[in-house]
């Protein structure tokens, strides 16, 4: 296991929660098989998972950490067609990203909302001559900045490719003093703004958990133990099962959880390996070594700043900076997101935000804006991931493909199983693949997946709302009358606005929930309550403290966790959880080595 991988998230618990069952877990230890093994829980294996359980087959899927602790939950928050990949050639993925965009806005409009974006252009012509180097060549070169030429010419294609079922505007160009009138912070050297939609996810953690839990619903009913669809967080894959005696089958894997540190046997016909960056990793503990990973690191931050807030007026600053690097600014909330890097990662490394790449963002915030100033006081929280792009050798970061492929392998039978003839385990390794065609590409997984089962395709995802997104209002006074119509004694208009904001329409059954015992807002925020943290540990999975501040809250990705919140959560997570004081205190020191490790935010504990 590479280092940092998941160790600040695992390691000091075993000892301390050896006597707690686990729902997820012992869901799969009761039944210790299934006809397929999803191994990895960020949004790819997530969306494979759900799409296979409506499909009726007997699926199971764990993740080493918590669901979308990687790169999925490290992302830009984009879901967008990627208008820069027309400069790799690669229509088809602009083709697909487009058409999914328009898709999720429509079964998933909770959590992705449209969202305007403006490119600032300093030039007319500018890059002419060395696109065609970079299409042919996918190398870097001398940076030369893409003028408005090549920019229009590009949101062209664009825009042809949304016309099916296309749900946002088609661009606008804008000249210099039209520009700089609707945006005024702009740099006043800018010669045209052009401007178009995509979308962004606000909240990417949630709706693959929403994603998680479709496919959990689906297998309830088959008649199976635990159901058809079983999934646990906080389960790694150690090995193929080196115990494997004269019964063994072909496909029977170690598993261990991590919060317990008991290890247990698993079989599965068809191993799907979803584990991005790690795709080479896992599949040497499986014994079927490979070399299809060649992944970047991507790094954020996050800005509590007004004046920022303000002069992005709502939009995406969406731009190439001075080294040909596509990097973006907008506002979430009250907040601004800078990003992003694209370095050669080194996998033996934490994926953390460095000193050099927050002085590059503040350079990049400069370029377009420099009349802001910003400084390290204004950040409230970082973040970085490594993108699971396949090797590329000489070809620069930032074209290496950002499409997918499916590896199809044989892991190694056990002895006895060899001996006797039978077949190994099917191994489909997922290199590459984005945010925005998660949906897409587990529809093309899964029917790898069903082919090598020798069974069909019974439903599409296509047009099926995703979670909360089912019934979701479609405009805002839509939005206005949902919560007016949930609104009760206790219930204030800000506190149902924000469960239809974490939840969507599944609100409902967390509003239900805290009107079925007495509840109380916790002291140290006004966003959470004691029932609704009992109905989090209930229903989500909850491994650490760490897991509510991160992912099924914005608390920390806001800058709004404070000692006093650590202590509230940790209290009531330990009536449900079945923490001692021990483990209480541990995970209070968990959470503030997390956030301090991987996001620079430095909390003090009120624990003695």
């Amino acid at each position: 296991m590479p280092k940092g991988a998941v160790l600040g998230y695992n390691s000091i618990f075993r000892s301390a929660e050896g006597s707690l069952r686990r729902n997820s877990a012992s869901a799969l230890r009761e039944r210790p098989q299934a006809r397929v093994l999803i191994i990895g829980g960020g949004i790819n294996g997530v969306a494979t998972f759900r799409d296979l359980a409506l499909q009726g087959v007997d699926v199971a899927l764990v993740e080493r950490g918590d669901y979308c602790q990687g790169a999925s939950g490290a992302s830009s928050h984009m879901i967008h067609g990627g208008i820069r990949y027309l400069e790799n050639g690669e229509f088809r993925l602009v083709k697909e990203s487009v058409l999914e965009r328009n898709r999720l806005l429509k079964i998933a409009p909770h959590y992705v909302k449209p969202l305007q974006t403006t490119i600032p252009i300093f030039s007319t012509f500018s890059g002419i001559l060395s696109a065609p180097t970079r299409f042919l060549t996918h190398k870097q070169g001398k940076p030369k900045e893409r003028g408005a030429f090549l920019i229009k010419l590009g949101l062209s294609i664009y825009d042809f490719f949304s016309r099916d079922g296309g749900s946002v505007p088609r661009h606008q160009f804008r000249g210099r003093e039209r520009a700089l009138t609707e945006l005024p912070r702009l740099h006043p050297g800018i010669k045209y703004a052009a401007t178009y939609f995509d979308a962004s996810v606000h909240n990417p953690e949630r709706l693959t958990l929403d994603v998680l839990q479709d496919g959990e619903k689906a297998g309830i009913g088959s008649g199976l133990p635990g159901g058809s669809a079983r999934a646990s967080n906080y389960v790694s894959l150690v090995s193929m099962d080196p115990a494997a005696g004269v019964d063994a089958t072909a496909g029977s894997v170690l598993l261990r959880d991590e919060l317990t540190g008991e290890e247990f046997s698993f079989h599965a016909d068809v191993i799907v390996n979803t584990t991005g960056a790690w795709v080479d990793l896992t599949n040497k503990a499986m014994g079927t070594a490979s070399h299809f990973m060649g992944g970047t690191k991507g790094s954020h931050i996050v800005l509590d700043h007004p004046e920022l807030l303000a002069a992005c007026g709502g939009r995406e600053i969406f731009f190439e900076h001075t080294d040909g690097r596509i990097v973006l600014i907008y506002p979430m909330g009250d907040r601004v997101l800078v990003g992003t890097t694209d370095v050669d990662a080194d996998m033996a490394e934490d994926a953390v935000c460095t000193e050099a790449e927050i002085d590059y963002f503040f350079d990049l915030i400069g370029h377009v804006f420099p009349s802001v100033t910003v400084d390290r006081g204004h950040i409230v929280y970082s973040f970085a991931g490594v993108r699971p792009l396949p090797r590329h050798d000489d070809t620069q970061p930032g074209f290496v493909s950002r499409d997918y492929r499916i590896e199809r392998s044989e892991g190694p039978a056990s002895r006895p199983v060899a001996a006797q003839g039978g077949k190994a385990a099917v191994v489909l390794s997922l290199i590459g693949g984005k945010w925005t065609t998660f949906r897409a590409l587990a529809e093309h997984l899964s029917d790898d997946v069903l082919r090598e089962l020798g069974m069909e395709r019974k439903v599409s995802t296509a047009k099926l709302a995703i979670g909360g997104g089912s019934g979701f209002p479609d405009s805002e006074e839509g939005i206005q009358d949902w919560v007016k119509g949930h609104m009760s004694p206790g219930l204030g208009a800000d506190r149902v606005s924000g469960l239809l904001t974490r939840y969507g329409t599944r609100a409902e059954d967390v509003i239900a929930y805290l009107h079925a015992g007495e509840d109380r807002k916790l002291s140290s925020t006004n966003e959470l309550s004691v029932r609704e943290l009992e109905f989090m540990a209930g229903n989500e999975q909850i491994g650490h403290l760490v897991d509510v501040l991160i992912r099924r809250t914005s608390l920390a990705f806001r800058g709004l966790v404070t000692g006093e919140l650590l202590n509230e959560i940790a209290e009531v997570l330990s009536a449900q959880l079945a923490w001692d004081e021990a483990r209480r205190d541990a995970e209070i020191q968990h959470a503030q080595e997390v956030l301090q490790r991987f996001h620079g935010v430095t909390v003090h504990s009120l624990v003695a």
